[in-house]
């Protein structure tokens, strides 16, 4: 009896065994699949933004490549300067477009007027601005004949590149077969060539893709970061030290941090209609200006800085104050001289984070005017101006083939600013982040 209870209780062990030993196998497989998961998640996200980025770069990269043609300019004294005085008013105003004219007219026959549009189309309406300010730098060019590289036009641009199949009918192509010649011996005459377009960089908004540039977003891009920065960054930190240093803790402390939590969750459209109610509409500052665009960025960026702020401010330990105050320092001299220093590694990890968000923004500056085109490059926070992400929504919406690559290309410009943004703030935590 005893042995056949002996042999029973063996057995029980042994389905015990094998169901606990079964039991462990299910989770260990489960946390196999688990993980499984994670790792596709991950690899998905990776391969969405690598088809992304991809996308746009091969859309973009051909507009930092622009198309040249080269021309013998006479640049003709009776055209430019016909009273002989230099004059740089009678200079400025003469017609040079006559002179890229009468250039190609002698390089190639043409017979009616058909025919001569089709070939001006060749080169850029920006033509005549070029000899312009190459006569006005050096007025001893007048009289004289120079080999002059002139850039082309935005459909030769495209067909250049290979965008434009010379085998479609002529009816189905913007560009007709009598240009395609004319194209096919300037290219053989090596007085067809890409270059990198510096004028990308270099000039403002334009109707025509070609002279079409991004110098005015930059540059109305840095004064609204700069005012966003000079007006978010002091009061944001005051706010945080008066908050988690100073302020009673009472249900009118805990309101205001409810509020300012719920601001940071606010749809950024609703700060640019509390913008143009308050500081268009009320204050009368002037539309579409970098002053009015860094004032609403600034309270949309004020959540996130405050939030960061105070994260960073409770990173300190609190025997860093226990020790200052115990040494006599007063709370003030505590917080200035102990505390700040220590959090503001932080502080500024979370101001770069909120000045990126604030680059990319485009819907609150929409709703101030920032949307208009300018064409100037702007000279200060007064003047009309434009930031990158309105640029490329503008570009966007406008239907020629070479806008489509300045579209993208300015998408690169943002997410290379944004990127660099963003690895700026993780240098500065991860060079001055203290373990305690």
């Amino acid at each position: 009896m005893s042995s056949q209870n002996a042999t029973l209780a063996k057995s029980a062990r042994k389905d015990t065994t094998a169901i606990i030993r079964a039991g462990i196998r299910r989770r260990h497989a489960a946390e196999r699949r688990f993980k499984l998961y994670g790792l596709t998640a991950i690899c998905l996200g990776l391969l969405f933004v690598a088809f992304l980025f991809a996308d746009i770069v091969l859309k973009g990269y051909p507009a930092f490549q622009q198309t040249y043609l080269r021309l013998s300019i006479y640049f003709d004294p009776d055209v430019i300067d016909p009273t002989g005085a230099r004059d740089p008013q009678t200079l400025s105003r003469a017609d040079y477009d006559a002179l890229w004219k009468d250039a190609l007219k002698a390089r190639f026959t043409v017979e009616g007027r058909r025919e001569r549009r089709a070939l001006y189309t060749l080169v850029s309406s920006g033509a005549g601005f070029q000899l312009r300010r190459m006569v006005l730098e050096d007025p001893s060019l007048i009289g004289t004949t120079q080999e002059v590289w002139l850039l082309a036009d935005d459909e030769v641009d495209t067909f250049v590149k290979g965008y434009i199949d010379r085998e479609v009918l002529e009816a189905d192509r913007p560009i007709k077969d009598n240009q395609i010649a004319w194209i096919d011996q300037l290219i053989e005459a090596g007085d067809l060539e890409t270059r990198f377009n510096t004028l990308f960089f270099t000039n403002g908004d334009s109707r025509e893709p070609e002279l079409a540039g991004i110098q005015g977003a930059l540059i109305g891009s840095f004064f609204t970061l700069l005012i966003t920065l000079s007006l978010s960054f002091p009061i944001g930190v005051a706010t945080a030290v008066y908050l988690e240093e100073f302020a009673p803790n009472n249900k009118w402390s805990d309101l205001i941090e409810v509020n300012i939590n719920n601001l940071a969750a606010v749809p950024s459209i609703v700060f640019g209609l509390l913008g143009l109610a308050v500081f268009i509409n009320f204050f009368g500052l002037p539309r579409s200006t970098p002053l009015v665009g860094g004032l609403v960025l600034t309270l949309m960026t004020l959540p996130t800085i405050i939030i960061a702020s105070r994260a960073a401010l409770k990173a300190v330990p609190p025997s860093i104050r226990e020790a200052a105050l115990g040494m006599g320092a007063s709370r003030q001299q505590m917080v200035t001289h102990h505390v700040l220093p220590l959090a503001m590694p932080g502080m500024l990890t979370g101001t770069i984070i909120g000045m990126a968000q604030a680059l990319g923004e485009t819907a609150p500056l929409l709703m101030i005017g920032m949307i208009a085109f300018i064409v100037d490059v702007p000279d200060g926070p007064l003047e009309p101006a434009t930031v990158l992400p309105v640029q490329i929504f503008l570009w966007s919406d406008l239907p020629e083939r070479a806008f489509v690559a300045r579209t993208s290309a300015a998408i690169m410009v943002l997410l290379g600013f944004l990127i660099v943004m963003n690895a700026l703030a993780v240098i500065l935590r991860k060079r001055f982040e203290r373990r305690w």
